[in-house]
Formats: structure tokens, sequence, C-alpha cells
């Protein structure tokens, strides 16, 4: 059976003039002009738009004319000075930044559109702060059923989080779950355990296949940490293994690589980690903590399982310092941190992290090359110098 020719109809070209203008995310814009050779000739100027802009005081200005020209042209309840304030907050946390302020517009609009519902539904002449918080508040509610379901796992001990007492090799970590419009924090528990061998540290989540390339990368800054701080007159004679407790759909990413540290330090000094602090925050070989992302999701979801399980004033977060000024949190942890009930540690380096969690001190090292005496680092040394020597008993590949 052969191809049947037909004849179609071949419009006449009509004169056109115009401008088109495609708006879209910039991982589109590189897919079509790798894989569209016309795209390339057709659209030849592009122009980047930021998700964030300077918090000054004329873009605060700027943000307070938006919000009343938003209700004069959809005819909502005007908001009142704590109301504006709520939502230049409302964007600042958006940004991720107390010095800067979103550009996504539609979700502030939708902000604005859910607090008149609420205030109209109270009669009110303004919408207030409290409409604004309220419309916050109910926003996270209707998509965080998961998020609640975990927290009642943690108090039923189905997930094992400790938020109180003492224990070696074992430190809260903190993750971020991300559940398409809203992203919440929940605490993991990880654990080191340590022996003689030739080994050096194992990612158990990498062994298993459940370890992503950037998490992979964390630990293996450790085992250079490790050798630059520990290993100048000695071989590292250690055999160790890093795991998420009950983590069981992977884990990827670098801020848990200080957590990961802080256990390994701790099961090898024998100094018990305070189970009331979680920690997060990358590391890199020099022992810097770096800033991560998600801060305030990862404090404020430490502090719903610490509320679950019982505040008792001894329970923070300690977060990368260089992150301070990404700390946009909700009210509540503000008001329970000004009345001692709740802290956030900020620290620049291993040492004084590991001093926070321990209550020993890091120790510095000394002209003769050995650490001061009784400190975290004194003890972590002398312990991989026993190992060492034990492990010169053992022929090679034992």
């Amino acid at each position: 059976m052969g191809f049947i020719s037909t004849k179609g109809i071949k419009p006449e070209p009509i004169p056109l003039s115009l401008k088109v203008i495609i708006i879209g995310t910039p991982d589109i814009n590189y897919i079509l002009y790798t894989m569209d050779p016309d795209f390339q000739e057709l659209f030849k100027v592009r122009a980047d738009f930021d998700t964030s802009m300077d918090r000054t005081d004329e873009n605060v200005r700027n943000y307070a004319s938006f919000i009343c020209g938003l209700c004069e042209e959809f005819h909502y309840r005007h908001l009142d000075k704590s109301a504006v304030a709520g939502v230049i907050e409302y964007g600042s946390r958006l940004a991720e930044d107390q010095k800067k302020l979103t550009t996504r517009f539609s979700v502030v609009s939708d902000l604005i559109a859910e607090a008149n519902f609420y205030a109209a539904q109270e009669g009110s002449e303004f919408t207030t702060s409290r409409h604004v918080r309220k419309a916050i508040e109910e926003k996270v509610y209707r998509s965080n059923l998961i998020q609640e379901k975990i927290q009642e796992y943690i108090a039923k001990g189905i997930i094992l989080i400790d938020t109180e007492g003492e224990k070696p090799g074992q430190v809260n970590g903190l993750a971020v779950i991300g559940l398409g419009e809203i992203s919440f924090g929940r605490p993991d528990r990880v654990t080191a355990s340590i022996g003689i061998g030739r080994s050096g540290i194992i990612d158990i989540e990498r062994e298993a296949a459940m370890g992503g390339p950037t998490h992979t990368k964390g630990v293996l800054i450790l085992s250079g940490f490790l050798n630059e701080r520990y290993a100048r007159d000695k071989p590292l004679a250690l055999s160790a293994r890093l795991v998420f407790e009950q983590s069981y759909s992977g884990v990827d990413g670098d801020s848990a690589s200080s957590t990961e540290l802080y256990a390994l330090l701790s099961a090898i000094s024998g100094i018990p980690i305070n189970q009331a602090i979680a920690v997060t925050g990358s590391v890199n070989q020099k022992g810097e903590v770096q800033a991560i992302g998600g801060v305030n999701e990862k404090i404020e979801g430490y502090f719903e399982v610490c509320k679950v399980k019982g505040l008792s004033g001894k329970q923070g977060v300690m977060i990368p310092e260089s992150n301070v000024q990404n700390l946009m949190l909700k009210e509540e942890i503000v008001e329970a941190a000004k009345a001692g009930k709740f802290s956030i540690y900020p620290v620049s380096t291993i040492d004084e992290g590991i001093e926070v969690l321990t209550g020993v001190r890091a120790g510095k090292r000394m002209e003769n090359g050995t650490f001061e005496e009784g400190t975290v680092n004194y003890l972590v040394d002398r312990r991989l110098r026993e190992m060492a020597e034990t492990m010169k008993g053992y022929p090679p590949g034992m």
C-alpha cells in the first residue's frame, strides 16, 4: 500500500508586526536555547529577574504602595500599619534574608487576599496583623499533615529522637522536607561508631546506595579534617561508620557534615553530646562551619518536636554564624528565646561547636605539637595515637 498524495491549502502570508515575550524559569530557557536553533534566532534578548530585592526604605515604601494598590484594585479591606509590617516580614521570610524582600508578588497577593477574607468574616474595618498571621498559619495547616505525622511518631517513640540527656557518638541532625509550596524541618538521629582498622570513614548511606553525591562529598571532607588535625605524626588506624538512623528515603546535601563530625569526635574521645541541642551546618577541611539553606524551617521543625516532648529550657539549635542574617523565625520561637525556653547557638568553627555540645574546651595545639590536656582535641588525639600503636601489632590486610 503506497502513500496517497494530497493537495493542501497554502494560505497567503499576512503581514504581522508584534513582540513576543516569554516568561519562564532559567532551566526552560537553557533547554530551548540548546535544543532549538530557531529559539536562538527569534529570542535574542534575555533578561534575568531576581526572586528578591534589597530591603531598603525605598523598597519598603514600594511594597506598601503595592499592597495599597492591590486593595484598591480588588476592593479588599485596607491593611493597617501592623498588617503591612506583617506582610513585609513575610516577604523577608520568603527571601530567607533579613535584608531582602521577595519579588514573588503572586504569593504575597495570595496572602493579602486570604487575610482580607478573615477580616471580612469578622466584620473588621481593616485587615490587621492578626488576620495576616492567621492566613500564614492556615496555609501551613492545610498542607502539614506529614509533618504532624512525623511529630506524632516521635512523641510515641516510633521515630527515636532524644531531646534531653547526654550520649557519646550521637547527635540530632536537621533536614528539610519540601512538599510543593511548603517545606518543613525535621530532626534525624546521626550516630557514629568506631574501631581499630584501616578502612577510614565509611558512609553507610553511600554503601546502601541511599546517599547522594553532595552528601558523599561532605563525608569525604571529614577524612580531610581528621588527617590534617590529628595525623601529622601518625597514621589514622581508624574504622568508622556514620549513619542517619531510621532514614529510608535517601540522604543528600552536605548540611549535616558538621553534625557527622561532632558525632565522630564524640565517639573517638568518649565525651558525650548534649542531646537537647540539634545541629545543622556544613564544614570544610579546615574546620570552618559553612552556611546552609532552610535554616528557619530546621529551627522551627526542631522547636515543634521539643514542644511535643516538653520544653525544658535547655533545648536549642546550633547553626552556622553566617546564617544569622537568614533568621526570620515565627513569633512563637522569638518569644520562647526571649523567655529563655529555647536557644540559638551561632558558631563559626568546629571547635566552638564541640564546646557548646559537650561543655568541654576544644583545646589548642601547643608549641610541642600536642593539645592542651583534658580538652576534646587532646582526648581525640590520644585515642587515635593508642589505636595507631595497637594497629602496629597487626599485619597489613587484617
